[in-house]
Order: C-alpha cells, then structure tokens, then sequence
C-alpha cells in the first residue's frame, strides 16, 4: 500500500504544472474566398467562410493552447463582432495568444493537430504548415504535428461542405 501510495505522490509531482489542451473549429467552404490553412495558401476553388481569414486550423491550436491555460476562446479574445478582425491573418492572432499564454506563465511544450477535409488533399503543405505553427508560437517546429485525413465521404466534411480542424496542446506552469 505505501508503495501504491508513494508512487501516486510521485507521478503527481512528475505532472505538476503540465496541463493539456484541446481546440476545434469548423469552417463552410465559401467561393469567393481564399483556403488557408496552417498559414498556407492552397489552390481549391473555394476558401473557407468566416470573419477573419478562417484558418481553421490556427483556430484550433488557438483554441487548445487558451483552454490549456483555462484562458477562455479565441472568440473572446478576438470577438467577430469586432470589425478590427476582419480579415484578420490567423497566424498573427495565433502568435498573440501564444504571447498571452506566455503572459499568464506558461511554456508552450507539445502541439499535435488534424485536419479533416475531402478535398483538397492536403498532405503537400504539411511541412510548410508545420513551420508557419511553430513560428507563430515560436517554439521548434519539432513540436508541431499536422495530419491531414478524409471522412470517407461522411458528413459535412466528405460532402466537401468545409473543413474541420482538431488540435491538442501540452503546456507547463513555469
């Protein structure tokens, strides 16, 4: 029992500070718009409807670093009801809310994502994804993961009705 005991003290200890996060957006596919992902430009013939540029997948690493540190959602960081917003390059407020992360006394360890989406095929601009990440969170791009995967055609994703993103973080209370 006292081994039990000791051994669940030790772990804890081993875990303190570290907190996981999850984050997830979804966007409609809309003409007229451009598809950005990661930060990356893809050629498709519709983007991604939303108020700022609709990078979802930034969205959803936002998203998972905020609720890591218990810090709310980029909608109440970044309200789209705010006309400064507009448009705005979602890389740009992902590095804000690594800097806010960074404020509240956290380091940024481990980030995974997934994207899923018909179409396009997306596995090209993983690498250049990747970066853009880890740059904007400025932390090495060895901690940034990006997959990309299909529905099977189920769902609004494989009747090619948007895209979702799916994001998990680990940070430390420093």
């Amino acid at each position: 029992m006292a081994n039990s005991a000791s051994s669940e003290r030790g772990a804890a200890s081993l875990l303190h500070g570290l907190r996981c996060g999850l984050g997830m957006d979804v966007h409609a596919f809309a003409k007229g718009r451009k598809l950005i992902l990661g930060g990356v430009e893809i050629p498709h013939e519709v983007g991604l409807d939303g108020h700022s540029d609709a990078d979802a997948l930034a969205h959803a690493v936002s998203d998972a670093l905020l609720g890591a540190a218990r810090a709310g959602d980029i909608g109440k960081l970044f309200p789209d009801t705010d006309p400064a917003y507009k448009d705005a390059d979602s890389l740009r407020l992902l590095s804000e809310v690594a800097e806010h992360i960074r404020s509240l006394g956290f380091a940024i360890l481990d980030v995974d994502a997934v994207l899923a989406a018909q179409a396009p095929k997306l596995s090209p601009y993983r690498d250049q994804m990747r970066e853009n990440l880890a740059c904007a969170m400025a932390i090495p791009v060895e901690n940034v993961g990006v997959k990309a995967t299909t529905t099977e055609h189920l769902g609004f994703v494989g009747r090619e009705e948007g895209i979702c993103a799916y994001a998990t973080c680990l940070v430390m209370k420093e």
